[in-house]
């Protein structure tokens, strides 16, 4: 049987979401007949039976003094229309999953199948016109679909049965055309030489055709969000173009490469790169013995320091961590979860260094979010609706985890029209001791802790790697990954335990290529179970299982006499955790799904990210009239020397304008 129940925040005081959105609707559409906007939520839910469902309705599902809660069916709403929208098939929905987690907790039973919608009631004279243009304006494809208003007679998913990953007879043999053509249609973010490079290693090396599974975990390991590959690419010359300010890009040139033979020597043969270029001053520095509080350590989760903490008047080793993540890409085609995200992709990082983070900082970029609707570029979502759902996603997730942000700005220009900007960054600390950092080896298990695996973060790391294009907005819905920030503030319990801290030799997060990054970066040596990574929903093929990424789950390295224990802390804080993949002594990653291989390749071949790209560089003049991009002279300042002109032209600047939708929590 299912029940269908709808909660509705009770107008005046309690409904702000639903004034929110009247006004904006309003001011987006012109809409001076419009009286109010309802926004209901609509519960169905199936296996609770009477007693249980009564028990629940008021504290998992409402609140009776803020909620009205009608049953079944919706009363009438005069001079209105209105429509439901919930996540596409596949999207993790937090609402549906939490309160499931809820009604367990009450009912101590298996947990009910629960499904959630949206329901939005426009009320007043608006034409159906207008109305099917809010409707779009409401609805991402991306991630959502206007749901029926008719209650199913089930909730039951009906998922059919993945096929065995298919294994690339042909590949070895295709010529470069065809070796074109199969890149094409398979959407690859490598390059068309690593692909010849792949193609090489099976035929020469392996000697056998690979999986399709095997060419999407390289093409994620080698993607330039996994390796950089863009800023490790070689720069084989450099040409300054002569100008003002050749002398001033001279010399810093000239210091990078006298840096450069004083850190690697003067025979080195390493390449000059952007990632080198960025790096060499902290080189120069360590070697001159001015960063030793920088903490050094195969593991890579977030830049760390040393410090002497006061922690009430006793002097304690701590490391404090910093991280900055961007999301530039997943905000652009899907604001809320994008942008929330990138909050809880920067924390994951320390996170998985097993420190606490403390404080964030946002910086976005935007073109002007006043904008009409009719002059949003073709395959993009308007700059308003990019603007107000990031700054609604960010502050949710910050809201659930308990995250201060002190610094939140928003940069205003036409040219972010193209791409949005989304940076988050936050500032970690843990007790030196409890980080406890070992080289896994054989016979060490690597446990997998907090979220399922889900079609949602599928393919996000090369996603973020490509070059996208008018159609992006339709194809790329499952890069994007779900927040979930219960489950990781619930993971930042559990490493704050000492106990627990201490257990774990090595950790890897989730945030970018899913299992066959977190868990393959661990040791040289692994075989991966994917049979035994916890599914969201059944119908998951072994690919989807191999590089679904998200920032709530954690791979930990432990011994295996401390596995029972970890299992007992995880589970206090509600948190699975299940071993999925052993320590080997053979340098070799393999993963199994069906008790069969799907991927076996060396770490050799894995670990030279790819064939190495070339490019030389020229060095343009900056255009002096515009090298202080934010800070130009008004034009009437300059023609009139007016001040009062040049007050008022600077206060039409964007750039000066409230922060409010930015900061808006």
């Amino acid at each position: 049987m299912v029940r269908r129940i709808f909660v509705e925040k009770r107008q005046g005081f309690f409904d702000i979401p639903a004034q929110q959105l009247c006004d904006d609707l309003t001011e987006t559409f012109r809409l001076t007949e419009l009286k109010a906007v309802r926004i209901i939520n609509r519960y169905d839910i199936e296996g609770l039976s009477d007693e249980e469902y009564e028990k629940v309705k008021s504290v998992v599902f409402s609140e009776p003094p803020v909620d009205v809660v009608y049953e079944e069916k919706l009363p009438h709403f005069p001079n209105s229309r209105m429509f439901a929208m919930e996540y596409l098939p596949g999207q993790y929905d937090v609402t549906a999953d939490s309160a499931a987690q809820c009604v367990q907790l009450v009912t101590a039973k298996e947990r009910p199948v629960i499904r959630t919608a949206r329901v939005i009631v426009i009320v007043g004279d608006v034409d159906r016109e207008t109305f099917e243009k809010i409707k779009s304006y409401l609805i991402n494809k991306v991630e959502s679909r206007e749901a029926s208003l008719e209650k199913p007679e089930s909730l039951e998913m009906k998922m059919e049965q993945p096929a065995d990953v298919k294994v690339l007879d042909d590949f070895n043999t295709l010529d470069d055309a065809g070796l074109h053509a199969f890149m094409d249609k398979m959407g690859f973010a490598m390059s068309f030489e690593d692909l010849k490079f792949c193609q090489e290693y099976f035929r020469d090396t392996e000697h056998r055709a690979p999986t399709v599974t095997e060419l999407r975990v390289i093409d994620t390991y080698w993607s330039d969000h996994c390796r950089h590959t863009t800023f490790t690419t070689a720069i084989d010359m450099v040409d300054i173009e002569d100008g003002y300010f050749s002398p001033s890009i001279t010399r810093a040139y000239e210091q990078y490469l006298k840096d450069r033979e004083n850190v690697y020597g003067a025979s080195t043969i390493r390449d000059v790169t952007l990632m080198d270029l960025a790096v060499i001053g902290m080189k120069e520095l360590r070697k001159e013995g001015l960063l030793e509080d920088l903490d050094k350590s195969e593991e890579i989760n977030a830049c760390s320091i040393q410090i002497k903490a006061d922690i009430g008047g006793r002097e304690e080793d701590w490391l404090v961590m910093f991280k900055n993540e961007t999301h530039n890409h997943p905000t652009e085609i899907e604001p809320f979860g994008g942008a929330a995200t990138c909050l809880g992709g920067a924390i994951r990082d320390p996170l998985s260094g097993r420190s606490y983070v403390y404080q964030a900082m946002r910086v976005t970029g935007a073109a002007d979010p006043r904008r009409p609707i009719k002059d949003t570029l073709p395959g993009k979502l308007p700059q308003k609706k990019i603007t107000l759902g990031a700054a609604a996603g960010y502050s949710s997730y910050g809201n659930q985890i308990g995250l201060a942000t002190g610094q939140v700005q928003e940069v205003y220009h036409e040219g972010y029209m193209a791409k949005r900007m989304e940076i988050g960054a936050v500032i970690a600390a843990a007790p030196k001791e409890n980080v406890v950092r070992e080289r896994p080896a054989a016979g060490d298990i690597i446990v997998l802790v907090g979220g399922r695996t889900g079609r949602d973060g599928c393919g996000g790391a090369t996603g973020s790697s490509k070059e996208h294009t008018e159609e992006s907005l339709e194809t790329c819905g499952a890069e994007v990954q779900k927040g979930n920030p219960p489950t990781e503030r619930k993971i930042q319990r559990l490493f704050r335990n000492p106990t627990v801290s201490r257990m774990i030799k090595r950790c890897n997060d989730f945030g970018a290529g899913g299992v066959s990054v977190a868990i393959g970066e661990l040791a040289d040596g692994l075989v991966i179970d994917l049979d035994a990574v916890k599914k969201k929903y059944e119908g998951l093929d072994g690919t989807e299982l191999a590089i679904s990424e998200s920032q709530e789950r954690m791979a930990v390295v432990l011994d295996p006499k401390d596995l029972d224990a970890f299992v007992r802390f995880a589970d206090a804080e509600n948190l699975e955790a299940t071993e999925v993949a052993v320590v080997t002594t053979e340098p070799r990653l393999i993963m199994k799904w069906r008790g069969k291989p799907i991927v076996q390749m060396n770490r050799a071949f894995l670990d030279t990210n790819g064939v190495r790209q070339h490019v030389t560089a020229k060095i343009a003049q900056p255009d002096a009239s515009k090298r202080y991009l934010f800070s130009e002279t008004p034009e009437a300042k300059e023609a009139g020397r007016d001040i009062e002109k040049a007050w008022l032209a600077n206060l039409t600047d964007l750039n000066v304008c409230s922060q409010l939708a930015a900061r808006r929590s």
